[in-house]
């Protein structure tokens, strides 16, 4: 497969659209083994390893969230929680074929519903893909917050 710089558009808006219909199993199939789903705690975080985030999930984490949202028992569930993301054009901020790494860029806002309650989260998404066994895959998405750096509530799904 030769990748385009649409098929990492549509990569990037597919991902948010399985976020929001909670078909999170298939999201979840989106990352490479070792990758990380990672939500720096203040702007310009070099890594999440050395520094505190707001989440730093590999496979393992995120398969316990998936699952924990997936239970009817899951007491942070009830009512569930709903999402929504609104996306600008993402742009390929780096598109190395030979080296099989790709960087998409995606300005975001992003909602959150459960009962009366509503968050709003605005940022900048990074995908970091790459091709294994001919289909793109995330080695890290990293989700800037606009307003990391404050106290913000539970975020009860992915953003």
């Amino acid at each position: 497969m030769t990748v385009t710089r649409q098929d990492l558009i549509d990569f990037v808006v597919h991902e948010s659209r399985l976020l929001d219909a909670k078909r999170f199993d298939e999201w979840n199939a989106l990352f490479a083994g070792d990758a990380f789903y990672w939500v720096p705690l203040v702007p310009d975080q070099e890594d999440g390893i050395n520094h505190t985030s707001h989440l730093y999930e590999d496979k393992l984490l995120r398969d316990l969230r998936v699952e924990r949202l997936k239970s009817p028992r899951a007491f942070s569930q009830q009512p569930p929680s709903r999402c929504h993301h609104l996306l600008q054009t993402p742009t390929v901020e780096e598109f190395d074929e030979a080296g099989n790494h790709f960087v998409v860029r995606t300005e975001f806002h992003y909602t959150e519903s459960q009962g009366d309650e509503l968050q709003f989260y605005v940022g900048t998404f990074f995908h970091h893909l790459t091709l294994l066994d001919g289909a793109l895959r995330m080695t890290l998405k990293r989700v800037n917050l606009l307003n990391c750096d404050a106290a913000l509530p539970a975020v009860q799904l992915f953003i």
